[in-house]
């Protein structure tokens, strides 16, 4: 509910990677109610309800999730929950109180046998637990009926938290050779990119818009191009170099190798890229390259 005229906007999961860069993105929109899991369980369906009711929030932006992804594999009844079943309690609540719904999304919706990347269009078939929970809460959110928007991203990397990134460089810290897989395919995107767009997508088309022409819908959200883990990691030396970090390993001492995904563990889409033009041309949104976003992560990073 507005006060003083300014919006107020609540963020589930603010001390992940993702909810940490949406403390300060939205910021600048209005009151920002930023809730970890110690203050908003989304798993607890009425506590959630009594917390939305009382501060009636004009946007609810959930950056909560259940993210161990092989975890899931024998732990499917809390994925369901967290990733499933919550984000329909969060949107009906939000929808009765006359708010928007923001739900983040993965492209492990996908079961990466394109050679091309995703659209919108293309039909979900998830491979691991995972994927299908959030698939599950992508579906959930959209039936609930209220003003509602999904944003899929992909290989999420943030300043906080843990994260592929995060690992490579510290192991380069330590070691002289790497091992990293090169048989999966994917867009590294970084936290601030996706927060920065949400941000973007509230102030200009649902806090100074029409409510009732909102493009409701799900969208994908990645930065541009493509690369397999192995290059990624590649790139990450080579710049981390170029900016003076000292490593013991650098983009030379990285060794290939293929994913041989035990029996234990979730399978990963091999081609998981998500092509985020739908979402560029409906809000006026622009992506840079993959390349751009991590390369000023990992300035951060060193500085």
């Amino acid at each position: 509910m507005r006060r003083n005229g300014r919006p107020t906007l609540l963020i589930t999961g603010s001390n992940g990677q993702l909810g940490f860069e949406l403390r300060r993105s939205l910021a600048c929109l209005g009151e920002v109610i930023a809730l970890d899991r110690a203050a908003c369980d989304i798993a607890e369906r009425e506590h959630v309800r009594t917390l939305l009711v009382r501060h009636r929030p004009d946007v609810v932006v959930n950056a909560a999730a259940y993210t161990a992804v092989d975890q899931a594999e024998q732990d499917s009844s809390t994925a369901s929950l967290v990733n499933g079943i919550a984000p329909r309690w969060l949107a009906e609540t939000t929808r009765d109180l006359g708010g928007l719904f923001v739900h983040y999304s993965t492209d492990y919706v996908f079961d990466g046998r394109h050679t091309r990347p995703y659209t919108e269009d293309d039909t979900p078939t998830p491979i691991s637990v995972y994927g299908k929970t959030k698939l599950e809460g992508e579906r959930a959110v959209m039936a609930a009926g209220g003003p509602a928007i999904v944003l899929r991203t992909a290989w999420l990397a943030g300043a906080h938290g843990s994260n592929f990134l995060k690992t490579i460089l510290a192991r380069a810290r330590t070691h002289e050779r790497l091992q990293v897989v090169a048989n999966q395919i994917g867009t590294p995107t970084t936290a601030a990119l996706v927060a920065d767009a949400t941000a973007h997508i509230l102030a200009r088309h649902w806090l100074a818009g029409d409510p009732s022409a909102f493009p409701t819908g799900v969208y994908h959200l990645a930065a541009g191009g493509e690369t397999s883990w192995h290059a990624y990691a590649c790139e990450i030396l080579r710049f981390a170099r170029a900016c003076g970090a000292t490593l013991q390993a650098g983009p030379d001492d990285v060794e290939a190798c293929i994913s041989q995904d035990p029996p234990s563990q979730a399978v990963r889409p091999a081609y998981a890229v998500l092509d985020s033009t739908r979402l560029c041309d409906t809000f006026g949104v622009r992506l840079p390259s993959w390349e751009q976003g991590i390369h000023w992560l990992v300035e951060q990073l060193i500085s």
